[in-house]
């Protein structure tokens, strides 16, 4: 399964993207309680992912701050937002680290081990893309775990995962520089 590339928007849908201006957010929800919260969700037609197969206390919405917010409060005993250190304001996903760590938490659970809140050390060493296999497109960082090197994918501040063993034939070295976004936190 490839990582699907984003077709380009027609000029009136990139309009309409931006007037509703829906961002990713990242909420951790205590007690197994994410079914009130998925219910208000679909009610008010927002897009969500729940990672349940590999972290069942995550939630990720797309849709408007105000959206975000007015959840936030009503749930408040249920779950919190994740919100930047650096400004208090809820911690926005770009849309290409959400689109890549859905497809690694979707494409292979099986293999995927959950490492936990993401840590600094999981943004050392080179940077690559997978190149093929059932992961191919995905990008991360590769860290020896359990003595097998293994692709991390972060959304950083919020959490990393790790996929099962990546053949190095299969992975490309990226260019990129690291995106300073903020450390986050949850509240």
């Amino acid at each position: 399964m490839n990582l699907p590339e984003t077709p380009p928007l027609r000029e009136e849908e990139g309009k309409q993207c931006k007037m509703m201006n829906k961002h990713w957010y990242a909420f951790r929800v205590f007690y197994n309680r994410l079914q009130p919260l998925i219910a208000d969700c679909k009610e008010l037609g927002c897009e969500f992912f729940a990672p349940t197969e590999v972290i069942r206390s995550l939630l990720f919405l797309h849709c408007e701050e105000q959206i975000m917010a007015g959840l936030a409060e009503e749930h408040h005993k249920e779950a919190m937002v994740y919100r930047r250190m650096d400004s208090r304001e809820a911690a926005v996903i770009p849309d290409r680290e959400m689109e890549i760590f859905r497809f690694v938490a979707t494409a292979g659970h099986q293999g995927l081990t959950l490492l936990g809140d993401d840590r600094p050390e999981y943004h050392m060493g080179d940077r690559v893309v997978v190149t093929g296999g059932p992961f191919k497109g995905a990008e991360g960082h590769i860290k020896r775990i359990k003595r097998d090197r293994r692709l991390v994918v972060t959304i950083p501040g919020i959490v990393a995962v790790a996929t099962a063993y990546i053949h190095p034939d299969l992975l490309k070295k990226v260019d990129s520089v690291a995106e300073d976004n903020g450390i986050f936190n949850k509240r």
